[in-house]
Parts: structure tokens; C-alpha cells; sequence
């Protein structure tokens, strides 16, 4: 296994070596963002989305990954139906850019493979074929990897592949709970930790509220996982939010001004002034599935 990993591993950086990029980007790798939380219903999808919106604002190219295999929403959200999803370029019926799919918003998405539980499940060709696909994501500016909420090794595995790991939770506490659990996991489980990793509050009422809730993460992550965690904004607790999810559009695109927007704004302007560690990308995602 270890010889037919190390294999592949130099045909994938043959590959990405020869992918198409847009005119002056030579060289440039896209920055993998993925976000994700201890515990489900914290609004890590609409995170995700709003700030894939956020980016290609920029004028970035953006594709957002639903990575969620067992209850993928991200289309649900931008009301889509896609006909094919991960689970078909999983199963070789489908390359990435064949299901890959541009919304009116200025963004791609990938829908996720609902149903379909492990990655770990696949047999060594299923592998090979899949993380090959994966690689040609990279002729992106930006890769928003939504994962499933909780701690499995696929969302392991997806955290290991970013430059940035973004952890979601609001100020309830089981979610602070829960949120210091998978930072835990992610310390002990990932080797060789390179990525940011970095907290969003979200559904706050003021800005003391959100300080409080990092300030707190900050100093136990600090104190007994001897990590540091950026503090990098919070969302209000905002009712076009509400509105948006509703009629199943981003509520940048619903109203671009409410104080959810701004703050989403704010989130990936702070992100965008800071430069990625760097993971080893999707490499090192192949590493955690082969071993």
C-alpha cells in the first residue's frame, strides 16, 4: 500500500503541476477554507455559502464543496437540484468538473453525496480516482469546503486538507461545548498541524456577547491543547438571515446591507489580509486516506 500510495502521490503532483489557471496566476495553488462545527444547526452551511458570496465580490474564484456525506444542504440552500453529485464522481460515473455546477451568484458548487457515509469506505481504485478529481478544484482562487457537523474522519480529513479551518458555533453552550471538543480532536487526531485555525460566532446578539465566547475558547484551547485559535468575527443574530433561508437565497443576495452581511464582509476581509500557512492541500488530505 505504502508503495502504491507514494505512486500516486507523484502522479497527482505531475498533474497539478499541468492544471489550468487564469493568465498571471502560474504557480499560484488555491487557498482551501473549510468550515465546519462540533454540533449541527449553528448555520456553518450558510457560513459557507454567504462567504463564498463574499469572495467572489473580490472578484475571486470561488467553488464551495459540499462535503457532507450523509446530509448534504448547500444546494438546498441556493434552491438547486442537481442531478449529479460526489457520490457519482466517487463512484467513477462522474469527473468533478462534470458535476461541478455555476450559480447565478458567481460561484460553483459541488453538490454532496447525501446517503453516502465514508469516504474510508472506498476500495483503492475509488480512491485513486477520487482524490485525482479533487486536484482539478485547484484552477480555483478560493475552495469552501462545507464539511458534515461533528467529528468523523471524513470531516478529519477534510480539515487536513485546508489552509484555514474555520469553526463555527454560537454562544449556547453546548455549542461552545461541542465546538472545544472538535478543536480537540483536530489537535490530537491531525499530525504536523500547519493550518489557521480559526473561530466565527455566530447568532449573537451584541459584540460583547461574541468576545466573551472567544475570549473563552481562546484561553482553555490555549491553556490545555497549548493552540492557538484567531478569533476572526462574529454574525448577528439577524432576521433577514431567517428570511434568506426561507426563500432559499443567500442573505448576501437577499439584502446585501443587513448587519449579517456586514459581518460576513468583515469575516472574509480579515481572512483575506492574512496569508495561508499552507497544508499541503489536498496532498495531505491523500496521505490521511491512504494511511
Amino acid at each position: 500500500m505504502e508503495d502504491q500510495a507514494e505512486k500516486l502521490r507523484e502522479m497527482m503532483r505531475r498533474k497539478s503541476g499541468g492544471l489550468e489557471r487564469p493568465s498571471g496566476k502560474e504557480g499560484k495553488k488555491a487557498r482551501i477554507i473549510t468550515v465546519t462545527s462540533g454540533k449541527g444547526g449553528v448555520g456553518k452551511t450558510n457560513v459557507s455559502v454567504n462567504m463564498a458570496l463574499a469572495y467572489a465580490r473580490m472578484g475571486k474564484k470561488v467553488v464551495v464543496m459540499d462535503a457532507d456525506l450523509g446530509l448534504a444542504n448547500v444546494n438546498v440552500m441556493l434552491n438547486m437540484i442537481p442531478k449529479f453529485n460526489l457520490y457519482h464522481v466517487i463512484r467513477k460515473q462522474k469527473t468533478m468538473r462534470e458535476i461541478m455546477i455555476d450559480t447565478e451568484y458567481g460561484i460553483s458548487i459541488v453538490a454532496g453525496a447525501s446517503g453516502f457515509s465514508k469516504i474510508a469506505n472506498l476500495n483503492d481504485a475509488e480512491r485513486q480516482y477520487f482524490i485525482e478529481e479533487l486536484e482539478t478544484l485547484s484552477a480555483a482562487d478560493i475552495i469552501i469546503i462545507d464539511t458534515s457537523a461533528g467529528v468523523s474522519s471524513n470531516v478529519l480529513d477534510f480539515v487536513a486538507a485546508a489552509d484555514d479551518a474555520v469553526i463555527v458555533t454560537t454562544p449556547e453552550p453546548t455549542a461552545i461545548t461541542d465546538a472545544y471538543g472538535i478543536i480537540k480532536i483536530i489537535a490530537t487526531e491531525i499530525n504536523s498541524l500547519n493550518m489557521g485555525l480559526k473561530l466565527v460566532v455566530n447568532r449573537v446578539k451584541h459584540a460583547l456577547e461574541a468576545k466573551k465566547v472567544a475570549d473563552k475558547m481562546i484561553s482553555i484551547t490555549g491553556q490545555f491543547l497549548n493552540l492557538k485559535v484567531e478569533y476572526l468575527g462574529f454574525i448577528y443574530d439577524d432576521e433577514a438571515v431567517s428570511r434568506s433561508v426561507l426563500r432559499q437565497k443567500p442573505f448576501m443576495v437577499v439584502d446585501p446591507k443587513c448587519r449579517a452581511s456586514q459581518c460576513i464582509q468583515h469575516i472574509v476581509g480579515r481572512m483575506d489580509k492574512t496569508d495561508p500557512k499552507g497544508s499541503g492541500g489536498f496532498g495531505k488530505m491523500f496521505k490521511r486516506l491512504f494511511h
